[in-house]
């Protein structure tokens, strides 16, 4: 749980201050795609971009979360059972 707050609060600042700059730039209604307007109300414009940058947030922070972590904190658990480990592997006989 502790891991999933600290992917998600800070993404969370950085997809607010994203959107604020983003917005502070561009009308939502002046954006296309493809040539043609979206569509949509200010505030489904606003929310689909908080969303859209608190989700890349979220991702940059949990591949800095998964790319610090060291040899031992990746093998520490080992995917097969005592019993089904090679005989030349280091935790063979050894629990999880």
């Amino acid at each position: 749980m502790r891991l999933i707050a600290w992917i998600l609060w800070p993404s969370f600042i950085v997809g607010g201050i994203g959107e604020a700059v983003f917005f502070a730039l561009f009308d939502p209604e002046d954006l296309l795609i493809h040539g043609n307007p979206l569509g949509w109300g200010r505030v489904t414009v606003y929310s689909v971009g908080f969303l859209l940058f608190w989700a890349l947030a979220a991702a940059s922070s949990a591949l800095t979360c998964l790319l610090q972590r060291s040899s031992d904190e990746i093998n520490r658990r080992c995917p097969l059972e005592p019993q089904d480990r090679p005989a030349d592997c280091p935790r063979h006989g050894v629990g999880p």
